[in-house]
């Protein structure tokens, strides 16, 4: 064997000899590391069991809250509403509606009670579309505001599952 084999092959033994004393180290702290990753997935569990469990026993609670926290914002909005001259407008447009309705109601009336025959129209309703695009706005930013309540409750359930102690 030449004198190159024979210190290549001491080099390769003496690297073994260190793999092998530094590989139990490494592989005791990897056991650590999957019993500690274990321990933290478990203790996670426990938690999301007892937030669910919490969260359980007082949703109705927290539902009639969140569904009253509108009242006030309900109140404020209508009474914007009514301050707004455009809305007042439209009031009084579709109020002249109604009135020709009230108008041709009575008409038909008149007509039957003299034993005319009944030649006025029915009233015709039909909806205007601004109200419709006011309300297609209103459930698309409603949506986009009950999404965050939605996420503000999977992070405090993600807060609590994650937290230390207790």
């Amino acid at each position: 064997m030449s004198a190159e084999i024979e210190k290549a092959t001491e080099r390769v033994a003496k690297l073994r000899a260190q793999i092998d004393k530094v590989s139990g180290p490494l592989a005791d702290a990897e056991a650590q590391l999957r019993a500690a990753e274990d321990a933290e997935k478990a203790r996670r569990a426990e938690r999301e069991i007892e937030y669910s469990r919490e969260f359980a026993r007082n949703w109705p609670e927290r539902a009639s809250e969140a569904a009253n926290s509108g009242d006030e914002a309900r109140q404020r909005f209508y009474d914007a509403l009514s301050a707004e001259p455009w809305f007042a407008a439209y009031v009084e447009y579709r109020a002249a509606r109604y009135k020709r309705g009230h108008v041709l109601n009575e008409a038909q009336r008149a007509q039957r009670t003299i034993g005319e025959v009944v030649t006025v129209p029915e009233q015709r309703y039909y909806g205007a579309q601004i109200l419709d695009e006011i309300v297609d706005r209103l459930e698309k930013e409603s949506a986009r505001l009950g999404d965050e309540f939605s996420q503000s409750l999977v992070g405090q359930r993600e807060d609590y599952v994650a937290a230390q102690g207790t």
